[in-house]
């Protein structure tokens, strides 16, 4: 018999290891065709969008580097298919059971894709944020957005 605590651990360990790298929470829940599928997502999508040379980039802080380097049109796939394959792996392991418990991650996608689209045109301070920082900026407006929605849905139909 499974015990609460390790209920949770599972719950986690499948959500870090999906934060890690996409498919591997699924793998780690024995979803073995939808974890290697996502992982070959990921590495297409992270080899077509230069995914791994804008990171460099981007901690080095050359930004202009980072926004060249931008295969804009392949990287728009990643932060759908990254949140996606968190909020799944997180549902096999036995979490999100609440209702709407999907909407921040939902909207975190939403909003690190808007982060990514203005990343090559939008600065703060006058300079550019760049195709990485820019979306991780853009990643706590989309979770309170997708919590506040769920709140009031929660109201809406538990009031009634």
């Amino acid at each position: 018999m499974e015990t609460n605590i390790s209920k949770k651990s599972r719950k986690l360990e499948a959500l870090l290891w999906s934060i890690a790298l996409p498919g591997f929470g699924q793998l780690l829940n024995r979803k073995y065709i939808k974890g290697l599928l996502l992982v070959g997502l990921e590495f297409i999508i992270n080899v077509m969008g230069n995914f791994n040379q804008i990171i460099i980039y981007s901690f080095q802080l050359k930004i202009e580097e980072a926004i060249e380097a931008t295969n804009y049109s392949w990287l728009m796939f990643y932060p759908c298919l990254y949140f996606f394959a968190i909020w799944d792996a997180y549902k096999d392991a036995g979490g999100g059971e609440k209702a709407f418990s999907y909407l921040p991650l939902v909207f975190s996608a939403y909003f690190v894709t808007v982060g990514l689209v203005f990343s090559s045109k939008l600065k703060l301070f006058g300079c550019f944020i760049g195709p990485i920082w820019l979306p991780m900026i853009f990643l706590p407006i989309g979770l309170s957005i997708g919590g506040f929605i769920r709140w009031i849905l929660l109201n809406i139909y538990t009031n009634k």
